[in-house]
């Protein structure tokens, strides 16, 4: 064959190649090293698909954002991915790109774009969005490819990822490798479906299938979408067909494979293909391929080398990039006590809470043009469903302030890919009850993105949630409180204010802060609860409670529309001659535990008093730290109050009954007391 009949150029093909070599390389290396019992760690062997990355590698460069997989170690060292550092990495030694803290299937290394690796199937396209997103507000010409398996079209974060980037024409490839297997099974036991590439079309965009065990062809498609792409036309999906030879995780053939199929496969793989094609078309010599794949080989070998000569990483970093300041993490014993706020002395007016989250939305948002809040119906007319973001979109436009498709996981997805690209988004989430539908990319993204890239990436995003309770009519998938799934993830910070100014103020510590924090708004308050608030600039420090009342028989600790309860009760306790001091938490994590201590110090009893279900509640854990900390010194053990276990109920008068109103809080407090 000549060369003029490749239908790619000579030097392109020989560079793929070279990067395919590289690929080999590490895949027969960690093999090699894993069947020896030279290293330990788990590994989804890519064998087959070396061509897809090594191919695009010649399209893209650094700049252009990608987002992969745990079986991507193809894509990562095509990316440009310092192989010393990923090999570190995936033994969990200190000189790991991410500290030895995310392993091979948690890389993030932006130096070369490789900006998550998600183990989670499916979970990645939701936020390569927000990369897209970025780059498009910004006016730059990045292209954001995310990788993904076949298997993982069938998970429904794929569909809504892929609906919000035809909706917005966002700059984003949607690769799908389709290996013929997901997992274990065969493409043809998971799907009915003729092909993948036809999902785009039925959500408006475009999609086509390439082959991607061929360099020449899949360089020309790929060359194609990538400048489509580019240049602004939107989303495309490519099913890049290929082949797995190894197993789902392990070393080895896919032994799941019929015999005659994986070797008329093998005869077929596209390294060795090219490799022959490179030598009959004259391009290369069989002398010159060898040194190609002897310099692969050594540079894999020396990374590895160096890689195990590396310090495991130590213990003492435990708890280091949790979040951005090690002592926002709780930890028995280590209660900082952080300065509160400074007395505002400028001009005031009187708002309602909801007005108040408003003027907090727009005063960021004037301040730092990379604010943008997204949420279903949070634009006009309504500016979301309880009117907090009212007047928003007329003011900044509908790119600042943007309606989203109900699609939960999708709005996560997006504000976290665009806050690890160094944008501040809002994410507004309707009712707190709606997140079990997103959790996998609050708790399992979001949540751990500082702590498994050893701090090289991180997620400063904020989400504002509504709760219901005690308002009657919203039901057992309205009205729940679930701030303890919250305050359970490490990374999250959580912070729940119970008035007007607090909610200004906490919300733009939040918007302004390093790390994920989740604010939640009392439905019950939004509109009742009016007071003096700050005009201009006002912050509230995270992790900083306030005492609302003061007294000296016994401390109630709460935090949202529970305070106002305390506070009633402690009314009704005062004409008893019970004198009860209030905290108001309004932070949850960071917690706030030397003002409670200090009080409880004093008092000597203390209820903990919230609306979530009791049993396993928040409350059960503050309780705990009190009586660890000042057994000898407590007049009675600390206790809480909760809701009754049971889901809210629909009725009223079962509704204000199950959850802690005046008079029960009042009850548990002389119960308390006179003991």
């Amino acid at each position: 064959m000549g060369q003029g009949n490749l239908g790619i150029e000579p030097e392109t093909l020989k560079a793929i190649y070279g990067q395919m070599a590289r690929i080999r390389a590490v895949d027969k290396a960690i093999q090699a090293g894993l069947s020896a019992g030279k290293f330990t760690f788990t590994y989804w062997p890519m064998t087959g698909q070396e061509a897809i990355p090594a191919t695009i590698s010649q399209l893209i460069t650094a700049r252009d954002y990608m987002v992969t997989t745990y079986r991507g170690i193809h894509d990562q060292v095509a990316k440009g991915v310092d192989l010393y550092g990923m090999f570190a990495e995936a033994l969990g030694r200190e000189g790991g790109l991410n500290k030895g803290k995310g392993g091979s299937p948690h890389i993030s290394d932006p130096s070369s774009g490789s900006m998550v690796t998600t183990a989670i199937v499916g979970a990645g396209p939701a936020i390569a969005n927000g990369f897209a997103i970025s780059a498009k507000e910004r006016g730059e010409d990045r292209v954001t490819i995310v990788n993904f398996g076949d298997g993982a079209t069938s998970i429904g974060a794929v569909h809504e990822a892929m609906n919000l980037a035809g909706i917005w024409k966002l700059p984003i490839i949607f690769l799908c490798q389709n290996n013929q297997w997901g997992e274990y099974t065969p493409r043809e036991n998971y799907t009915a479906g003729p092909n993948l590439f036809g999902r785009a079309e039925a959500l408006g965009f475009r999609g086509v299938q390439l082959d991607g065990n061929d360099p020449a062809a899949f360089h020309a498609g790929m060359k194609e979408v990538i400048e489509s792409v580019r240049a602004g036309n939107g989303p495309v999906f490519v099913e890049a067909l290929t082949y797995r030879m190894g197993p789902h995780a392990g070393v080895g053939d896919n032994y799941n494979a019929a015999k005659d199929v994986l070797a008329d496969r093998k005869s077929r793989a596209p390294l060795e293909k090219t490799r022959a094609l490179l030598i009959e078309a004259g391009i290369c010599s069989e002398d010159e391929l060898t040194a190609v794949e002897a310099a692969a080989k050594d540079e894999v070998d020396d990374a590895i080398a160096r890689a195990l000569a590396s310090p495991v990483t130590p213990a003492s970093e435990t708890i280091v990039d949790v979040f951005a300041d090690v002592n926002s993490v709780p930890k028995r014993g280590n209660y900082p006590l952080r300065e509160a706020e400074a007395a505002y002395d400028g001009p005031t007016e009187t708002i309602s809470m909801a007005h108040a989250i408003r003027d907090a939305q727009k005063l960021a948002m004037e301040t730092n043009p990379e604010v943008f809040l997204l949420g279903e119906d949070v634009g006009e007319p309504h500016g979301g469903v309880f009117g907090t973001n009212g007047g928003l979109q007329a003011t900044f436009g509908t790119n600042r302030v943007r309606n989203t498709p109900i699609a939960e996981t999708a709005i996560i997805g997006a504000a976290i890919g665009s806050s690890i690209a160094g944008m501040n988004p809002i994410a507004e989430i309707m009712f707190v009850d709606f997140l079990g539908v997103c959790l996998d990319q609050i708790a399992n993204h979001a949540a751990k993105q500082r702590y498994m890239s050893g701090a090289a990436t991180h997620a400063p995003m904020t989400i504002r949630m509504q709760l219901g309770g005690a308002l009657g009519g919203f039901g057992a998938q309205h009205s729940q409180s679930l701030e303890a799934w919250l305050t359970h993830i490490p990374g999250i910070k959580v912070l729940y204010p119970s008035d007007a100014a607090d909610a200004k103020g906490m919300l733009l510590s939040a918007i302004n802060d390093p790390d994920p924090v989740v604010v939640l708004e009392s439905i019950m308050l939004l509109y009742t609860q009016k007071g003096e608030v700050p005009t201009g600039d006002y912050r509230i420090p995270l992790g900083v409670a306030k005492v609302k009342r003061e007294g000296s028989d016994i401390t109630l600790i709460s935090y949202g529309w529970e305070l106002h309860n305390c506070l009633a009760a402690a009314e009704e306790l005062a004409k008893e001659g019970i004198s009860a001091e209030v905290i108001d938490l309004r932070s949850l994590v960071p917690i706030d535990y030397a003002r409670v201590l200090e009080s409880v110090k004093k008092t000597g009893r203390a209820v903990v008093v919230h609306a979530a279900v009791e049993f396993g509640g928040l409350g059960g854990e503050i309780c705990s730290t009190i009586n660890e900390e000042l057994w000898g010194t407590l007049k009675a053990p600390a206790i809480r109050l909760g809701a009754e276990y049971a889901p809210i109920a629909y009725s009223r008068e079962i509704e204000t009954n199950q959850v802690p109103n005046v008079s029960a809080i009042a009850a548990r407090v002389r119960g308390l007391v006179k003991n």
